[in-house]
């Protein structure tokens, strides 16, 4: 005896409807959401090294992981709004550097933070040391303990004859670096300007005070509110006729400085994402040591030294990473 068409059909539709109760019992999946906290605005080439940096590791955005971009567009007195605003949206893990990481940790103690470059993250309170970083924040260090001399020698190396250099520095968290700097040129007979630049206002001041000193030379110490600046900052070097040794290569390759020495920034945004894997897995950030970068590169823009009447030396062009026509 043949069963009717109609009662299969009708069993087929009552299987249909009962599928999704089936599939429904299992809880929806919670897709993470990642702040990104920076001090400049967008297109961010370090950003952008992070987000290849989780395509690596398998992350595809919008299904495994959603980010929550905050920029302060410059103006480093809108980070805290910015990270609070982070912290409210009750994203999973914070991604920000140096001085933007001490903002994100004042707002919150739990939410993981991830520094995808840090100047001190010790001497300025961020971590508590770099194998046992403590508390909610971990990430990569900048190692500036050592660079701001390795900037002066580099200054003297290209301007054997200097010997007034100005040193533009954002407080309070490149103090240490300006004692650093400040040492390694009293040791080559060099006088340094230090140039406070607070806010974005400041960079035509600090400019206008180096040339009334007769400074000679220029370095900038690192510091993310830096590079949020950096064409600004190259281009006022140009018009008062600088030679200028930067902390990152972008200052060079991007913007036409000079001279750049320092770890390469996008492959330290690129290796944060395996911090940010981690922590989605289950590590905690106290336990997960803080890194430091173990190479570095030498950035020259010879079509800059010729603007500025300067010969850079042979033995330095070959030293060079990568030398910019």
């Amino acid at each position: 005896m043949k069963t009717p068409r109609r009662v299969l059909l009708a069993g087929a539709s009552l299987a249909i409807l009962a599928a999704p109760s089936m599939t429904g019992a299992q809880p929806d999946r919670k897709i993470p959401r990642i702040g990104i906290l920076r001090s400049g605005s967008s297109p961010d080439p370090l950003v952008e090294a992070f987000r290849q940096g989780l395509r690596e590791l398998g992350y595809v955005e919008g299904r495994d992981v959603v980010l929550e971009y905050r920029w302060a567009e410059g103006r480093d007195e809108r980070l805290a709004p910015l990270a609070a605003d982070l912290v409210s949206l009750g994203v999973d893990v914070i991604v920000a550097g140096g001085s933007q990481a001490l903002v994100a940790k004042q707002a919150t103690s739990t939410i993981p933070i991830v520094m995808p470059v840090a100047n001190d993250p010790v001497g300025s309170g961020i971590v508590a040391a770099l194998a046992r970083p403590g508390g909610n924040v971990t990430g990569l260090a900048f190692l500036s303990e050592e660079l701001p001399g390795k900037w002066v020698e580099l200054i003297r190396e290209v301007m054997p004859q200097v010997t007034r250099v100005a040193v533009l520095w954002h407080p309070p968290t490149e103090a240490g670096q300006l004692k650093v700097a400040d040492s390694a040129a009293r040791a080559l007979g060099l006088r340094l300007y230090p140039l406070k630049v607070q806010r974005s206002d400041d960079f035509r001041t600090a400019f206008a005070e180096a040339h009334r000193e007769r400074a000679e030379a220029l370095i900038t110490l690192s510091s993310p509110f830096f590079y949020a600046h950096r064409t600004r900052i190259v281009d006022l070097a140009a018009r008062y006729r600088l030679p200028a040794v930067y902390h990152q290569r972008e200052f060079v390759v991007e913007a036409g400085g000079l001279i750049s020495y320092g770890p390469n920034l996008r492959d330290l945004f690129r290796r944060a994402a395996t911090y940010v894997d981690k922590i989605l897995k289950g590590v905690r950030p106290a336990d997960l040591p803080v890194q430091q970068p173990t190479q570095f590169e030498l950035v020259i823009n010879v079509r800059t030294a010729k603007a500025l009447d300067l010969t850079i030396p042979a033995s330095l062009l070959q030293r060079a990473d990568q030398v910019v026509p």
